[in-house]
């Protein structure tokens, strides 16, 4: 049977609709109706816009990047978010325009060996750490401005540029170990503040900051992950009895000092096998292992 003219004309936004829907269900986003309104947007782009009824518009809620315009520029809705996926033709509205402090940009993150496509996502323009009025040190304009429309009532604002002065926090403290004589551990503390933090070892029962000058254990220390954290790591190498203890990691700053101990069980041989459990020394060795091949670059 030969379609009609209107079945015909109406079979590429049809096509585009199936699309859209595809896409929204591929990739969900964390924000409210965010791919649901692409399809609403082509639909309303099909149709062509009616004349603007401020009344009848529905009022947005949760929109953490703020609020923008719809497609025909009547109706407000929420903007996207960063790292949500944009427009960047200005004169196109399928994805939805950024919100205040962002722009749309294209993602060259991915692999492109592996044939992943660059795809436009809204960014922030500034990088910036700064500092909230609720004491909190946020990486970025956005990120403040995503926490202010989080809770709108805490009348959240910028105290200042750059991170807040705090004294220092212990994000990632060590975790206590066991393992057998000759084998060796690693201990490891990240650590934020600002101004940043030094951070030191010492066994309980010893006055000295470790290694001293015992040949067989390492400390190392680097920055990161995070901006304005510290990472340090205390390593032992062929373990012996004498080697049990806990061990304490302390970091300071101008502002105040912080610690977090763990402890160390060394085992014999012997010992190991008089428990009934020597899988678990395997697996413990294991362990080991993995965490020297991730580490393995910052030791020398």
């Amino acid at each position: 049977m030969p379609r009609s003219p209107a079945a015909t004309s109406a079979l590429p936004l049809l096509l585009l609709l199936v699309r859209a829907l595809a896409l929204a269900s591929a990739r969900p986003p964390p924000g409210p109706d965010y791919l649901r309104r692409s399809w609403l947007r082509l639909l309303v782009e099909g149709e062509g816009c009616a004349p603007c009824r401020l009344e009848e518009c529905a009022a947005p809620r949760g929109c953490l990047a703020g609020r923008v315009r719809d497609a025909c520029g009547c109706c407000w809705e929420c903007a996207n978010l960063e790292g949500q996926l944009c427009d960047l033709d200005p004169s196109a509205h399928f994805y939805g325009r950024c919100g205040e402090q962002l722009e749309c940009r294209l993602d060259a993150g991915g692999d492109l060996s592996r044939g992943e496509v660059p795809e436009p996502l809204c960014a922030c323009r500034s990088q910036r750490p700064l500092c909230g009025s609720d004491g909190r040190t946020y990486a970025q304009i956005c990120r403040l401005q995503e926490a202010a429309g989080a809770q709108p009532d805490a009348n959240l604002t910028v105290a200042h540029p750059g991170p807040c002065e705090s004294e220092p926090q212990i994000v990632s403290q060590p975790h206590d170990v066991w393992n057998v004589t000759g084998q060796d551990v690693i201990f490891g503390c990240e650590v934020f503040a600002y101004p940043m933090a030094s951070i030191e070892w010492r066994k309980d029962g010893m006055d000295i900051q470790l290694p001293g000058d015992d040949p067989h254990i390492s400390v190392q220390f680097r920055g990161g992950p995070q901006r304005f954290q510290v990472t340090g790591w205390l390593q032992i190498q062929a373990l012996r009895p004498s080697d049990e203890g806990t061990y304490r990691c302390f970091a300071r700053n101008a502002l105040g000092q912080v610690e977090a101990p763990a402890s160390l069980t060394v085992l014999t041989p012997d010992q190991l096998n008089s428990t009934g459990i020597p899988q678990l020394w395997s697996l413990n060795v294991l362990r080991e292992e993995e965490t020297e091949s991730q580490e393995g670059e910052d030791y020398y």
